[in-house]
């Protein structure tokens, strides 16, 4: 059985954080670890990890490697690797996963879906190369 992982983020060790005062409408795309503590609308697309504080509230569809939720998320979660609700998460919106941890004291409302781990990794590293070869033949680089 997996273990939670209950840890403390320490947000020094991250290169972007979006503090709790902040409000965003839009899509963000990111390829490091990101820590939101306020306010999100829109898309989330990290390859990396994605840590949700309990001050966050996003209504947002979100795909990431690792999703650690404390907070409030309504919209869907796409996770290659694991989504962990954390006691006091509250998710309203479908998930999609191979390993899924949630903690006693979370809320979840929606559908789940676990798919294989090994065909996640290769769907997802097919999607991504698809993307390189579009933007690689249109002309645009990939930072």
């Amino acid at each position: 059985m997996a273990e939670l992982r209950i840890r403390t983020i320490d947000e020094s060790e991250l290169e972007t954080v979006l503090a709790e005062d902040l409000e965003f409408d839009g899509t963000i795309e990111h390829a490091d670890p990101l820590l939101v503590k306020g306010r999100l609308s829109g898309e989330v697309h990290a390859q990396a990890d994605l840590y949700i504080a309990a001050s966050a509230v996003l209504d947002a569809d979100i795909e990431a490697a690792r999703v650690s939720v404390k907070g409030t998320v309504h919209g869907d979660i796409t996770a290659t690797e694991r989504i962990e609700l954390f006691s006091g998460a509250t998710i309203g919106g479908n998930i999609r996963t191979p390993d899924l941890i949630i903690q006693s004291g979370s809320h979840f409302t929606g559908t789940c879906r676990m798919d294989d781990p090994v065909k996640a990794h290769a769907k997802a590293d097919k999607d991504r190369d698809g993307k390189n070869d579009a933007k690689e033949s249109s002309g645009e680089e990939t930072v």
